[in-house]
Formats: C-alpha cells, sequence, structure tokens
C-alpha cells in the first residue's frame, strides 16, 4: 500500500525529474525527461505521450504519442483529456500489463498534470482533490493554471456530482500546495492507496 508523504517530510525534486504517480505503470514529468535513453530504460518506459512538447531527439524503441493542447487559461482541455485518457488505459492494459507511460509537457507544471489529473478522476473514480494531491505530493512543481483548474471541477461534477475541491486557483508555493492537499490526508491516502491498488492489480494480470 502507498501512503502520500506529509508535505514537512516532502523534498523539492529536480525540475528534469519525472515522478512516479502509479508504481510500475504510470510517470508524469517534464520533456528532456522523454528523451532521457537512461532515464526511461531505468524505469522500463516503453510509451511516452507528450502533451503540445515534443521531445527531441526520441528514443529508440520508445512508442511516441502526441496530443496537442495550449498552456492558456482559454483553452479547452475536454478534447484532450478524453484522448490522453484512451491512450494511457491502452497502454497499461495491454501485454498482460507490463507496459509504462510517461506523460510529459514542457516543464511537466500544468498541461501534463492536467491530462494525467482527468485520467485518474475517469479511470480510476478519484475525487479531484484525491487525484490533484496524489500528483502534487509526487510531483511539486505540479499546478494546473486556473483555467484547468476551472474545468477539472467541472469535470468532477459531472462524474461525481459535486466538487471536492473549492478553490479558483492554486497557491503559487510549492509549500501552501501540499499543505492544502494534505488537510484530511488520512481518507485521501485511503482512497489515493485503493486507487493505486487497483492499478496494481490489473498490472498483474
Amino acid at each position: 500500500m502507498v501512503k502520500r508523504k506529509k508535505a514537512q517530510a516532502s523534498a523539492k525534486q529536480p525540475s528534469d525529474a519525472a515522478s512516479v504517480i502509479l508504481p510500475g505503470a504510470l510517470f508524469l514529468g517534464p520533456c528532456s525527461s522523454a528523451s532521457s535513453a537512461p532515464f526511461l530504460t531505468a524505469k522500463s518506459i516503453n510509451h511516452v505521450l507528450s502533451i503540445g512538447s515534443t521531445p527531441s531527439p526520441k528514443v529508440e524503441g520508445v512508442t511516441y504519442h502526441r496530443l496537442s493542447l495550449n498552456d492558456s487559461i482559454t483553452s479547452s482541455i475536454t478534447t484532450t483529456v478524453d484522448a490522453a485518457t484512451k491512450i494511457i488505459e491502452a497502454t497499461l492494459c495491454s501485454n498482460k500489463g507490463r507496459e509504462r507511460i510517461l506523460v510529459h509537457c514542457s516543464a511537466g507544471v500544468s498541461r501534463s498534470p492536467t491530462v494525467v489529473c482527468g485520467y485518474l478522476m475517469k479511470e480510476h473514480g478519484m475525487t479531484l482533490k484525491a487525484a490533484l494531491g496524489l500528483i502534487i505530493c509526487a510531483r511539486t512543481q505540479a499546478s494546473p493554471n486556473p483555467g484547468f483548474l476551472s474545468q477539472l471541477k467541472q469535470l468532477e461534477i459531472t462524474l461525481l456530482g459535486s466538487s471536492t475541491v473549492d478553490i479558483n486557483e492554486l497557491p503559487r508555493r510549492e509549500t501552501d500546495r501540499l499543505a492544502l492537499f494534505n488537510e484530511d490526508s488520512d481518507d485521501d491516502d485511503k482512497e489515493e492507496a485503493q486507487s493505486v491498488d487497483t492499478a496494481t492489480h490489473r498490472n498483474k494480470q
């Protein structure tokens, strides 16, 4: 069972490092990770999903996918999240659950965290607060822009009937974001662990 690290125990990660979202399955990071052969090989990542930012060069033996999304508060995330969810799920369900995928944008701050958050909500039944908390505690730099956050809140209402996040913009400081999503952490940890356990069970099938 995976427990989320508390804010006070979380260390700042290098900006070019990728983060584990679902162990042995889903990674989130910047463009530099998507073109790093040593990193992709070490983590056995064989699929990369680029959100608006194409890695150069590409690594041999890795399948690359790309979806367009501008990091603007006016950009619609619906089509991109839907398409990304299909790509991620198809990848993780293929080859008897042995495939691993890295989702990235330019810096791994706004676009790719938004897409991964939407995936966790749609495919794992997570609340927005639980999904964002899992992502932000794994990758402290993550901070979907206010327009993306608003659309994620609407997605949660569509999926679950209400929203668990009542702010319109995430705190600018990483420590404040961590503190926000560590509130009621025991309940969030249980929900996160259930989602991770589900993914792990699926990957073993």
